[in-house]
């Protein structure tokens, strides 16, 4: 398993490289159109999904793919990548430099690794999480291959918690932290992970929003709750997950949960 891991992790880095540079160039100069969900795309997300789904199938011709921007239905194999080709599509039309490729590989429908990149932050974060898949191989969360752990610290005012722009109704009652607002539901719980801030909380995040930073959160020490559906992992093969909102909460550590928890739940 080791050489297949290193194989995972190269072809994550040289693919989302590969890209990055062609996605800088048109950050903030390409039009987005709405989807059905209100959601925007562009050309450059259409080229990207595209491009990946490309490599995957070369790579790992005997793979599963499920994208944003092309198939939702979650399929008959063992192993499946969620791609998210830029997750802050909003971001990157308006010329934000916050925003990211996303990249989770599935093990019979439950994310054992994860990657995501932030070209414009030369960001690589990734981590592995094998839960009870029977898996073996490395172990941690990483940025730019420096090892990353959640925040030990007791939350405070001074400490930091991420909101996603449908998650606003939190603030109709006293919060006990600062509040940051990030417009990337990847980047919003890998601080978390990072240990930058103590937690965070998406409101209707899709699948290929949370699959990789599922894993990353949990290796670097963190807890991922979801809010509605408790049992989402593993994916049901043949399901669409295309219009399936998924509230998830993320905190820096378990016993904080009881505390955020309450506070959050008004979104749904």
């Amino acid at each position: 398993m080791e050489q297949f891991w290193s194989e995972v992790l190269n072809f994550c880095q040289k693919t989302t490289t590969a890209i990055a540079d062609p996605l800088i160039e048109k950050a903030g100069k390409v039009s987005p159109s709405a989807k059905d969900d209100g959601s925007l795309v562009t050309s450059a997300d259409r080229w990207a999904d595209q491009t990946i789904r490309e490599a995957i199938a070369s790579q790992f011709p005997s793979h599963g793919i499920l994208t944003e921007e092309t198939t939702h239905i979650f399929p008959d194999q063992d192993w499946c990548w969620i791609v998210d080709p830029i997750d802050g599509t909003t971001n990157f039309t308006r010329g934000v430099p916050i925003w990211a490729i996303s990249l989770g590989l599935l093990y019979r429908g439950t994310p054992v690794f994860g990657f995501v990149y932030l070209p414009p932050l030369k960001q690589s974060f990734y981590g592995y999480w094998y839960g009870d898949s029977g898996l073996t191989g490395p172990t941690g969360a990483y940025c730019n291959g420096q090892p990353i752990t959640t925040s030990e610290d007791t939350p405070t005012n001074s400490h930091l918690f991420n909101l996603c722009a449908r998650s606003l109704k939190v603030l109709q009652k006293p919060f006990p932290c600062k509040i940051r607002m990030i417009g990337v539901a990847s980047y919003n719980l890998l601080l978390v992970a990072s240990g930058a801030a103590v937690g965070g909380v998406e409101a209707t995040p899709k699948v290929w929003d949370i699959a990789a930073v599922w894993v990353i959160v949990q290796a670097a020490g963190g807890s991922f709750l979801f809010l509605k559906d408790r049992d989402l992992f593993p994916l049901t093969i043949g399901e669409n997950y295309g219009n399936k909102s998924i509230p998830s909460l993320v905190v820096n550590q378990s016993e904080f949960v009881s505390l955020f928890k309450p506070l959050v739940e008004c979104i749904l």
